[in-house]
């Protein structure tokens, strides 16, 4: 079973067990949390494809720790102007470990 989540942004394709790195989230390491913006669900028989999410399908997730990627070095330069100019960026993160992936209630 696998589920394709929003959060940040940006999509992610996730299966129990899985660890995701995604954009820094605000909260403590070790807390679980849900996310519900559940867009595509498969189970091995059935996909599931909201529109735009997957109604009553959530997957709760573990906060393992945050930490700062590496950095990336942004230069500008204008050749025969004596323009430089240099910048860093080191982008946050949380990573995740996946413990359900849980369908819509039957009712």
């Amino acid at each position: 079973m696998y589920a394709i989540v929003e959060t940040g942004g940006m999509q992610f394709k996730v299966f129990p067990r899985h660890i995701i790195r995604v954009p820094k989230l605000d909260v403590e390491e070790g807390k679980r949390i849900n996310l519900e913006k559940v867009l595509l669900l498969q189970d091995g028989k059935k996909t599931l494809i909201g529109s735009p999410e997957v109604k009553g399908a959530k997957v709760i997730a573990e906060v393992l720790s945050h930490g700062k990627e590496g950095k990336v070095v942004v230069f500008k330069m204008k050749k025969r102007k004596n323009y430089r100019r240099k910048r860093g960026h080191r982008q946050s993160y949380t990573d995740l470990l996946i413990k359900e992936v849980l369908g819509p209630k039957k009712t």
